[in-house]
């Protein structure tokens, strides 16, 4: 064993310190990520039907900026995100370096066994957990010979197959094309990238025009076009929003907004408190339009449950602008409900991931908030404990199991905003409506039917009160 004073020599006689020659070591090794090869599949649908494409993960990390076992925890989330894309996730490597490689991501050197690892595994696609420079992509191929994908096309990819209302798909559609635009160079075999005849002849040197030049500015017209028409369609689209959003404050009718992390179990569980029987997958991205959901008070009041997208980390800057209008559903909301998936290895994580995002939209910081740790039944008792312990304000609920779900729904009507104009007035029998619409937006204290009409006591909202003034009996 050398001791501190004592230094080490590489084959090129370098001379380095036992310290740093372990990290050098351990730099210079692939890290597998332990049974991603064998992860169940996490939903099933219809593009599972055809052979699915087989892919290798590759990541690297810093001891400087964080721990492997965040990095780890990173991988498997984008071993998730490819299961959820259509992809056979066969194996997942990281590596340790002080900072990426400008030209190959992993370095030379490992590019070379990662093509050794893909050809070995006959996989199709090598997905990193990063976001790739153009440059970085296309060097990466050409080592390997296969397709590569960043973190960020994979989570377009999803949003694309999922996202099912005219707003929705045009949202993707601009966020896919915001991200190909500055990636056009070398994206698909169509894009030539060879000069013609006269290039030579021409200034800025052989092979920097001509056909392949033409066709890529050609490409880059049409997309920067087609941007723009699809950001005036998302413009003309949000006045729509607008007004279903403010029938809701017209009606009065408070409002629960639905946040959490993807996969955290929002759908199933806002299904549980409503009887609902909306989409729900055991997928990532599942719930990509906004859902609104009705539910009743125990003493009759109406008010709607708002589904939004899921969360995850380092989202697309592109998705983040792009699903604005989803996201802007918890900043006008009575309650946030904020859903943590409780069996996560670290739901705090993604609580500060939420969280993060939500500081973003205006008017959330004075809205109520109740934290839910959902898929409780799947955590032992000393998790379920810990959790408590932690954060002794939040709700452990399963939506399988309905277990915990009692007491968050007083929870969440309790929150709700209490009418505070009182009504005592006898209406005729023909405003049957306008009583049948206290109870669902008001608080009825008592209702007796009199000969000369019906008598009711309720606490009201102002708009609810002008309209009894106006129709009571003298």
């Amino acid at each position: 064993m050398a001791s501190h004073s004592e230094v080490l020599h590489d084959s090129q006689g370098t001379e380095y310190l036992p310290e740093a020659w372990q990290e050098r070591e351990q730099r210079n090794e692939f890290r597998h990520v332990t049974g991603i090869g064998e992860l169940e599949d996490v939903t099933e649908v219809e593009y599972r039907k055809v052979r699915l494409e087989r892919v290798v993960l590759a990541g690297v990390w810093s001891s400087a900026e964080t721990s492997f076992a965040k990095a780890e925890e990173s991988m498997r989330e984008l071993a998730a995100l490819a299961q959820t894309a259509g992809a056979q996730v066969l194996d997942g490597v990281l590596q340790q370096r002080a900072k990426l490689d400008s030209a190959t991501y992993v370095g030379s050197g490992k590019a070379y066994e990662l093509a050794g690892l893909v050809a070995r595994l006959e996989a199709d696609t090598i997905i990193v957990d990063d976001d790739l420079h153009p440059s970085q992509r296309r060097a990466l191929e050409d080592v390997t010979k296969v397709k590569v994908v960043d973190r960020t096309a994979v989570i377009l990819d999803i949003f694309a197959q999922h996202a099912t209302s005219r707003e929705g798909k045009a949202q993707i559609e601009l966020a896919q094309l915001e991200y190909m635009l500055p990636r056009l160079r070398g994206w698909g075999g169509s894009l030539s990238r060879q000069a013609g005849g006269q290039a030579a002849g021409q200034a800025g040197g052989i092979g920097s025009r001509g056909p392949g030049e033409t066709k890529i500015e050609m490409d880059r017209r049409v997309i920067r076009t087609r941007i723009a028409k699809l950001r005036r369609q998302i413009a003309r689209m949000e006045p729509a929003r607008n007004i279903k959003r403010g029938s809701r404050k017209r009606s009065d009718m408070p409002t629960v907004a639905v946040v959490g992390y993807t996969n955290a179990g929002k759908s199933s569980l806002t299904n549980r408190l409503t009887g609902s029987g909306e989409l729900v997958e055991n997928a990532l991205f599942a719930t990509l339009d906004t859902a609104v959901r009705r539910a009743e008070t125990q003493d009759g009041r109406v008010y709607a449950y708002v589904d939004t997208v899921g969360f995850v980390r380092r989202l697309p800057t592109q998705l983040v602008e792009a699903f604005k209008s989803t996201l802007e559903e918890a900043g006008v909301a009575d309650i946030i409900i904020h859903i943590v998936d409780g069996s996560h290895p670290d739901p705090f994580s993604q609580i500060d991931a939420v969280n993060a995002v939500l500081e973003d939209i205006p008017g959330v910081a004075s809205i109520p908030r109740i934290v839910v740790f959902n898929k409780i039944d799947a955590v032992s008792d000393v998790v379920a404990e810990r959790l408590h312990q932690l954060m002794p304000s939040a709700y452990l609920v399963s939506a399988r199991t309905g277990e915990g779900l009692t007491e968050l729904r007083e929870a969440i009507e309790s929150l709700l905003p209490v009418p505070d104009v009182h009504i005592d007035a006898v209406l005729p029998y023909t405003s049957g409506s306008l009583v049948s619409e206290i109870r669902e937006r008001g608080r009825v204290m008592d209702v007796d039917y009199l000969d000369r009409g019906i008598h009711i006591q309720a606490d009201v909202d102002n708009r609810l009160a002008a309209r009894v003034v106006d129709q009571a009996v003298e």
